[in-house]
């Protein structure tokens, strides 16, 4: 059985551009000494404890032990009010006839809450959703994507994902899956296909209007190497 794998952040909700802004106001005031706006795109796709002490150790400055949480509920506040489904999304998941899954690096409490803000939610009602906090690593570990394959009892090989970031490319890859590198999202800067690319991804998609076709493109291929 085929199963096609979302990321959420950056694939089904353009979130990364509000998270990031929040980080870099928040990091201004605790990290000072850093340019927030730099590293930080050295870091998406990332959980956001993991992003606070990456950076935490390029300062010279401590992060507030509330750090992580106040992060999470500012950025959180933001979506509710901000946030807006990728363009071109619903129309593809309305299109795709196999089975699907989300796999998200955000605590789950956030993707429930962007799918229900951009109406995601009632075309993903019945689709399993796996968070980073099922698992002791998150991306770019593979645990994440590991972990789907086996609830969805699915072999790793027969994964198709679509994912952002180098983080989520490199999971999905080290978990033996194919991967979309998504690059339509309002984030992404010039360079991105390329880094895509260079961590694993089979093909670069621009566009949600395209999914459908390079589904169809990895079903062929992969039935074309079994007939062999």
């Amino acid at each position: 059985m085929d199963s096609l794998i979302f990321d959420c952040d950056g694939v089904l909700v353009d979130s990364e551009t509000i998270a990031e802004a929040t980080l870099v106001e928040l990091l201004g005031e605790w990290l000072p000494d850093l340019d927030a706006d730099t590293v930080l795109r050295q870091a998406l796709g990332m959980t956001t404890a993991n992003i606070l002490n990456h950076l935490e150790s390029l300062s010279g400055h401590r992060l507030p032990p509330t750090a992580v949480d106040r992060v999470d509920e500012t950025i959180e506040a933001r979506l509710a009010l901000e946030l807006r489904a990728i363009d071109g999304v619903a129309e593809a998941i309305e299109a795709l006839t196999l089975p699907l899954a989300v796999v998200s690096n955000s605590r789950r409490q956030r993707v429930l809450a962007s799918l229900s803000t951009t109406g995601l939610e009632s075309r993903l009602s019945a689709v399993p959703i796996f968070t980073a906090d099922q698992v002791a690593y998150p991306k770019p570990d593979p645990a994440i994507y590991r972990l789907a394959a086996a609830e969805l009892k699915c072999a790793p090989g027969n994964c198709l994902v679509v994912e952002d970031s180098v983080s989520g490319v490199t999971a999905a890859c080290a978990a033996g899956m194919t991967v979309i590198g998504f690059i339509g999202a309002s984030h992404v800067e010039p360079g991105q296909e390329r880094r895509l690319m260079a961590a694993g991804a089979w093909r670069v998609l621009e566009h949600m209007h395209g999914l459908a076709s390079l589904v169809d493109d990895w079903r062929r291929s992969r039935m074309r190497a079994t007939t062999r």
